[in-house]
């Protein structure tokens, strides 16, 4: 991810700086601006979680905030679940922020990659309505089953799915969500005909899964792991390209048979578009040193986070690659948004 990452940070650089931020260029406004971080925070910082309580972007989220919170003079930063649309709720509670730094977006793989891809009426634009900061941490999807399904690894689950075609259905907490996408890649990928089962959040996806309602789903490693480690769910395979420290004996997608696929989950932060850049450059400094400390890359690790940083020109460049992968595989997929 790096590597594409620093390939496209120069092309990205120029659509930040093309409006992204919109400072005064006059030495009056550079000084308040320098003054205005100099004093951040000063207050309670509202962070925005477009999600649900409980899945993998609230976890992560929570973690990542309370380190945030001790490195600031332990300046309280107040997760704000707002989930519904996608994510886009959130999201667009943010864009319309006062550009003060006091409110910022939890952000992922969905708000800045997935649904700029899918929907084409998005009430945000993922680059031009935001400033980005930083990632702060990144998890792959598991692949998990019900032990009812009589497979252990991702071969015997490809081969039973295509013997027993439309008899297997995959629950996802939403069209359009990456564990929706993530099936449908490996749908496509593979030939094999399961069916969709579209909920309304991840929390009832889980709930189904564990009752044998639906029998697989591929979502976060952070919100199944618990299950797979007390043996309720059977994890064949990790959606990214490397096995994670935390399910060390389940292998890649790739490694089981599947070349070529890899879904890694991202979450970062972001900030609305005109928040002074030396706030930005602030956060990001902080982002950088709490997630270089043994203990917050423990405590990401032990929910299967791995802990990310970025340059914010870094970060623009990533979710222009994301949209672009996901703009494909919605194609490829003929994924159609629920209305």
């Amino acid at each position: 991810m790096k590597t594409a990452v620093l390939a496209l940070a120069v092309v990205s650089s120029l659509l930040i700086s093309a409006g992204a931020h919109g400072q005064s260029t006059t030495g009056a406004g550079k000084t308040s601006a320098a003054n205005a971080a100099q004093d951040y925070p000063n207050r309670a910082v509202r962070a925005v979680v477009p999600s649900v309580p409980g899945g993998g972007s609230d976890i992560s989220a929570r973690i990542f905030a309370s380190g945030l919170s001790e490195a600031l003079n332990n300046t309280p930063f107040v997760i704000d679940n707002r989930g519904g649309a996608g994510g886009t709720l959130g999201v667009h509670i943010v864009a319309k922020a006062p550009p003060d730094g006091y409110t910022v977006l939890m952000g992922n793989i969905s708000t800045h990659g997935i649904n700029p891809a899918l929907f084409k009426n998005l009430p945000y634009h993922p680059i031009k309505d935001f400033a980005p900061v930083s990632l702060f941490g990144t998890t792959p999807n598991v692949l998990v089953i019900h032990p009812s399904v009589p497979a252990t690894s991702l071969k015997e689950f490809i081969a039973y799915s295509k013997a027993n075609p439309g008899k297997l259905s995959y629950g996802s907490s939403g069209v359009g969500g990456s564990p929706h996408l993530a099936m449908e890649m490996l749908r496509t990928m593979t030939g094999i005909d399961i069916l969709h089962v579209p909920y309304k959040g991840s929390g009832a996806v889980l709930t189904d899964l564990l009752g044998a309602r639906v029998h697989v789903t591929s979502a976060s490693l952070t919100s199944q792991l618990p299950y797979i480690k007390s043996g309720k769910l059977r994890a064949l395979a990790v959606t990214s390209s490397k096995r994670n420290p935390q399910l060390p004996g389940v292998p890649t997608v790739i490694e089981a048979g599947v070349p070529g696929y890899e879904v890694t989950i991202w979450y970062a932060m972001f900030v609305p578009a005109a928040v002074p850049r030396p706030i930005v450059a602030k956060l990001n400094s902080v982002i950088v040193k709490v997630l270089k400390t043994p203990e917050m890359k423990a405590r990401l690790g032990q929910s299967g986070i791995d802990a990310a940083t970025s340059t914010p020109e870094e970060l623009a460049a990533w979710v222009k690659v994301e949209v672009e992968k996901w703009t494909r595989v919605v194609k490829a997929a003929n994924v159609v948004p629920e209305s």
